[in-house]
């Protein structure tokens, strides 16, 4: 895997840095991408760092074009070329309101980070991923879209999260059958109940949901686990699949009677 590089948006932290850290592992030049905490994300390079693999930081905002346009080009300064592209980045509500109370002006906040972003972002590195593929036909580049089971598992109190990952479900879809022709494949890997920050403040009442059987695996998912299945992606596990969900839940999708 040497010479590749990835993009991981959000890398700063939680699940993006375990993938980050797991890629670089693996042969992986990684730019780490954080919007606001640089001190984090200058962390997960220095892991990276440590594993004789380039980082470069980017501070950027992913619903923001200029931004959008800066990560790639600090991409491909840095590395000259873009295997692997993980759309990790996302932003929680700000506060849980139920969808008869829900605010215009956060709907629009999550939307534009959680599913503009990633669907623009992705347009954008598919382009050079395609010449890529063009100049070096022994390239394998895919993209990887973190979604959620929020995008089936319907939460009333946080209406614009579930909207936005059940449309990064369909992005996958959209760009698995429109860079199929070019050799590059797209995944959707679905997370559960992940311990990270942004869950930090259910923790206790997922502790109860988990203890009593919410998952058949009873424990918190890590940003480990998730990561283990980005590089198994990364890693050409499986070359005649695309637009794919590979479930990291503990079985939550099961439906058990």
């Amino acid at each position: 895997m040497s010479g590749r590089a990835a993009i991981v948006t959000g890398s700063s932290r939680g699940i993006g840095r375990a993938v980050a850290v797991a890629l670089a592992d693996v042969g992986f030049d990684i730019l780490v991408n954080c919007r606001s905490n640089i001190g984090a994300a200058e962390e997960t390079a220095a892991l990276i760092r440590n594993r004789n693999q380039q980082a470069v930081v980017c501070r950027a905002d992913i619903s923001r074009r200029e931004d959008r346009s800066r990560i790639v080009q600090d991409a491909l300064s840095a590395f000259g070329r873009i295997d692997l592209l993980v759309n990790n980045a996302g932003v929680a509500p700000g506060r849980r309101a139920d969808i008869l109370e829900a605010d215009e002006d956060e709907f629009d906040r999550v939307l534009s980070a959680n599913l503009k972003g990633p669907y623009f972002l992705t347009q954008l590195v598919s382009r050079h991923m395609i010449d890529l593929k063009r100049c070096d036909p022994s390239a394998s580049p895919k993209v990887v879209n973190i979604s959620s089971v929020s995008a089936y598992a319907a939460s009333v109190n946080r209406g614009e999260y579930c909207i936005a990952k059940a449309g990064l479900s369909m992005v996958t879809k959209l760009f698995a059958a429109r860079l199929a022709e070019y050799g590059i494949g797209v995944f959707e890997i679905r997370p559960g109940i992940i311990e990270t920050d942004m869950t930090a403040p259910v923790h206790d009442r997922y502790d109860r949901l988990i203890a009593d059987g919410l998952t058949p695996i009873r424990r918190w998912g890590t940003p480990e686990d998730v990561a283990r299945a980005v590089v198994a992606v990364a890693t050409d596990s499986f070359p005649f699949s695309t637009g794919e969900v590979i479930n990291v839940d503990g079985g939550f999708h099961l439906r058990i009677l």
